[in-house]
């Protein structure tokens, strides 16, 4: 007997049928399935922090302006060197045992003032002669740029030696010379036009070659660095003035032993570590040396515009410049005129003279404020370099002229100096091509010249 099949209800038209719920209510839903961790979403750098990367980007990854540093080193080199090789007969009265600033007498004001000099070392007419000699010769090897780092180290103490040792004769142009040969310490100066440039160049074909590298043992450089090394160590255990740790030094708290041998220290550790380590420790040291020259190019800029707006400022306040009548008094002093009837000539004239004397003030008060326009500033750069040649012509002062219009150059143009320099390689070119076609100036970089020190390759030298 078969059970009767249950029969749904019917549902009458027009009734609503009651809706059954899907799930009992009284079982519980089933857990959903776990779902995968998210990603973080990317890191995205703000507009302060991309702005700050560009920049250290920018003060580390090159040494910034290596043509104007190498006008810089070629410029206040050889005005040194001029100076004192048309000084050499006279020498012993400038800054020798026959001057009337006697050498009792500058020892009692080095000792107050805390400046160095290495010729209060001896009384001998012997070292004061070394001295002189070995100031030139650094000079005339900077000016080449053979071994820049070096010779940028002995050309700083020639200087400060020399001018340290009389101070009463020196001028403006001096003061700038003193200042500019600790700041070439820092700066990569002999990338370019240099002696130094053309090694590596050299250095680089070899490698390229496949041939030894020039550089690899580089004896002449680890010569010159014991020789200095030993020299330094004799004056530091000789108890000689000016050697002291850390005081009295060119810095707070850091005097000349700690600088000199630092600098000697680092020369070794450059060349060591370029010959044996040319990985991570020789990026970070060439990191560190872009820094430093990009530091010390900037306080050379600004350092420039301090000469320029203290003098138009202090010029600003005197009367003789209010009224417009400076320039004449100068023009007609003996001592500043060489060329009297030249003097006369434009001393009497009024106008031109009102001219000189306003158009003196406004280029170096404007001069700061101009560094952002280019072509502005080019303009008054090129009033400023009239304005010293024509110091230097009329009033006798070569050496000031010469230091000033090096230390403008800072601020010249890098397509100026390149062109200027492939004109130079063409003329040299069809001067010593020895009647052979000269060969074409520059390559592609419109008279670049070819001679420049990339520090990823090349020759590892100690001293440079």
């Amino acid at each position: 007997m078969t059970s009767p099949t249950p029969q749904q209800p019917q549902q009458t038209p027009g009734a609503q049928q009651p809706e059954l719920p899907t799930e009992p209510t009284d079982v519980p839903s089933q857990a959903q399935a776990p779902q995968a961790p998210q990603e973080p979403a990317p890191y995205e750098e703000t507009r302060i922090e991309r702005a700050i990367g560009r920049g250290f980007r920018y003060v580390t990854g090159r040494a910034l302006a290596p043509y104007q540093t190498a006008v810089i080193r070629i410029g206040f080199s050889a005005t040194w060197l001029f100076f004192l090789l048309r000084e050499w007969p006279h020498r012993a009265v400038l800054y020798g045992p026959d001057s009337p600033w006697s050498l009792d007498m500058a020892r009692r004001l080095l000792s107050g003032n805390h400046a160095f000099s290495v010729l209060p070392w001896s009384d001998g007419r012997g070292w004061f002669e070394c001295v002189y000699l070995m100031a030139i010769v650094a000079g005339a090897l900077l000016m080449l740029g053979w071994r820049t780092r070096t010779m940028s180290v002995l050309f700083m103490v020639g200087v400060i030696s020399l001018q340290n040792r009389s101070i009463f004769i020196g001028d403006g142009g001096d003061n700038v010379i003193h200042l500019m040969s600790m700041y070439l310490v820092l700066t990569r100066c002999g990338q370019v036009w240099s002696l130094d440039a053309r090694r590596a160049k050299r250095a680089a074909a070899a490698d390229e070659s496949g041939g030894a590298p020039n550089g690899s043992r580089d004896l002449p450089g680890v010569i010159l660095w014991a020789v200095l090394g030993l020299a330094l160590a004799v004056a530091q255990l000789g108890g000689n003035y000016g050697l002291s740790w850390f005081e009295h030094g060119p810095f707070p708290h850091i005097g000349w032993s700690l600088v000199l041998w630092g600098l000697w220290a680092t020369h070794g550790l450059w060349w060591a570590v370029q010959r044996y380590a040319p990985g991570e420790p020789r990026v970070v040291l060439d990191t560190l040396a872009k820094l430093a020259h990009n530091g010390a190019l900037l306080v050379i800029m600004v350092e420039v515009c301090l000469i320029y707006a203290t003098a138009g400022w202090y010029k600003i306040q005197g009367s003789r410049w209010q009224d417009g009548t400076a320039v004449y008094f100068p023009m007609h002093l003996d001592y500043f005129s060489p060329w009297p009837a030249l003097s006369e000539l434009m001393g009497s004239n009024g106008v031109m003279i009102m001219l000189i004397t306003y158009g003196t003030v406004i280029v170096q008060v404007a001069f700061p404020f101009t560094l952002f326009n280019r072509r502005l500033k080019n303009v008054l750069l090129v009033a400023m370099i009239c304005e010293h040649l024509s110091i230097a012509f009329l009033l006798g002062l070569p050496f000031f002229s010469l230091a000033m219009i090096t230390a403008d150059a800072v601020f010249l143009p890098t397509k100026f100096l390149t062109w200027l320099s492939g004109r130079i390689s063409g003329l040299r070119a069809r001067l010593f091509s020895r009647g052979g076609p000269a060969r074409p100036v520059g390559g592609s970089g419109g008279g670049e010249p070819d001679a420049r020190t990339e520090h990823s390759g090349g020759g590892h030298t100690l001293v440079r």
